[in-house]
């Protein structure tokens, strides 16, 4: 049995689905308007009907069995309704063209009476049908069919509000994947922020706009760079370059991390940080000293796998210096924590007068670390426009202090004097054997 189709049939079945009504729950604003429209027509049935593709589905149903939820389109009595926009009045079923053939007119329950309004939303589709039906052929007044009718509105008014919560719900997620999108985005531009400037530095620019210069009378420079990384960069693939310097300065941003250095920013293959800026410290010279001992021993280590594999390796050499230094932030759209002063261009200096695989040291830092360093002292060295510099090369950890024959490693002595450093505590001291000196 085929059944008629509307003419906007595609276009109102995507009308339908925007309202998510289809196998939905039931609901009590529209089983009440279905009881009433049955008890104002004086019928047995009555339900509120939506048609979708081949298939009939009840929203809600009064005097149909629990279990009767729907049926094929080409069986339902609305099939024939919502191809029109008017009330459609069957008062003997088995009268009508239209409907004498069906089943269940011709079978059981032998329905003989039909009225159908179309649901009509506000675009003009008929979505389904309000209908009241009886066993008994029969007649509905002006006064309730015009019942229908409003009734109907207010089925269409229960769909809008539907369609409006959903609308709503889906204007709700938008906004919430945005604004988990917006913190997403922001977190991650905190996180880089984060990575480009010290901690305390970000949350001075985010919360101001900008950073206030600052000086630090006390802060530990160190500054790094290869041996011979120039000869190598005009032989070798770049990305095999590239590759090596990412491992040592890894390798160096975990050190220094470690130690509580902050980086400041790499040139080619120089490496420079700073202890005790931005937040000062005791032991920043202490730190810095620790630090370059494990960034040397590292370099080792991967110079000596590298050679034996027969791969291009590097020697570090390493400056550092105990001075004052001012402190900030350049730049306005990609900012650069940076330090300034003449202690950076001493410890510059330092870097440029060392040797491969070794530590060169200022008088001020020697100073502030002998007690636990042995170091080799230099002399004073003249220096690229400065006056002669007393430098002294930081060999290792004291004896006593480590638990490694190269000195490199600190023991449970070390740890309690950086302790006793830290707080100025001088309850416990070395013994004057153990007191530092220059060799």
């Amino acid at each position: 049995m085929s059944y008629p189709v509307p003419e906007n049939e595609v276009a109102r079945n995507e009308a339908l689905r925007s309202y998510q009504i289809m196998d939905s729950a039931p609901e009590i604003a529209f089983d009440e308007i279905g009881e009433l429209a049955a008890e104002i027509c004086h019928c047995p049935i009555a339900y509120v009907n939506f048609i979708e593709d081949d298939r009939s589905w009840f929203k809600a149903k009064y005097g149909l069995p629990q279990d009767f939820v729907g049926c094929p389109r080409e069986i339902s009595f609305c099939s024939v309704t919502i191809c029109g926009t008017d009330i459609v009045l069957a008062p003997d079923l088995t009268k009508d063209e239209r409907y004498h053939d069906f089943q269940f007119v011709i079978n059981e329950p032998h329905l003989k009476f039909y009225c159908g309004v179309p649901l009509i939303n506000p675009d003009g589709y008929a979505l389904g049908t309000l209908c009241v039906m009886d066993f008994e052929a029969r007649e509905l007044t002006f006064e309730q069919q015009e019942a229908m009718l409003r009734l109907s509105h207010q089925v269409v008014g229960q769909l809008e509000l539907r369609r409006k919560l959903i609308e709503l719900g889906d204007a709700m997620r938008e906004l919430e994947d945005a604004r988990e999108s917006i913190a997403a985005e922001k977190a991650r531009a905190e996180e880089l922020l984060t990575n480009i400037l010290p901690k305390s530095i970000a949350d001075e620019l985010r919360a101001n706009g900008k950073v206030a210069p600052r000086h630090f009378p006390s802060a530990t420079i160190l500054f790094s760079d290869f041996r011979n990384f120039t000869t190598l960069a005009e032989r070798a693939e770049p990305a095999m370059l590239i590759g090596l310097l990412d491992q040592y300065f890894g390798a160096f941003d975990e050190i220094v991390a470690r130690h509580g250095l902050e980086k400041i920013k790499t040139i080619g293959d120089a490496y420079m940080a700073v202890a005790g800026v931005p937040n000062p410290s005791r032991l920043h010279t202490l730190d810095a000293c620790m630090a370059a001992l494990k960034m040397q021993d590292m370099v080792a280590q991967l110079k000596a796998q590298r050679d034996m594999a027969r791969l291009p390796s590097l020697e570090l050499r390493i400056g550092i210096h105990t001075g004052s230094v001012i402190a900030g932030v350049v730049g306005r759209h990609k900012f650069t924590y940076d330090l300034w002063g003449d202690s950076v261009n001493v410890a510059a200096r330092l870097e440029a007068n060392s040797e491969p695989g070794r530590i060169n040291v200022s008088e001020q830092v020697y100073n502030h670390v002998k007690s636990l360093f042995d170091a080799t002292a230099r002399g004073s060295i003249e220096v690229k426009n400065k006056a002669p510099v007393a430098m002294y090369f930081l060999d290792r950890l004291k004896p006593d202090l480590t638990k490694d024959p190269d000195g490199r490693q600190p023991n449970e002595r070390f740890a309690a004097e950086r302790e006793r450093l830290a707080t100025g505590f001088a309850g416990w001291s070395r013994s004057p054997s153990a007191a530092g000196s220059a060799r």
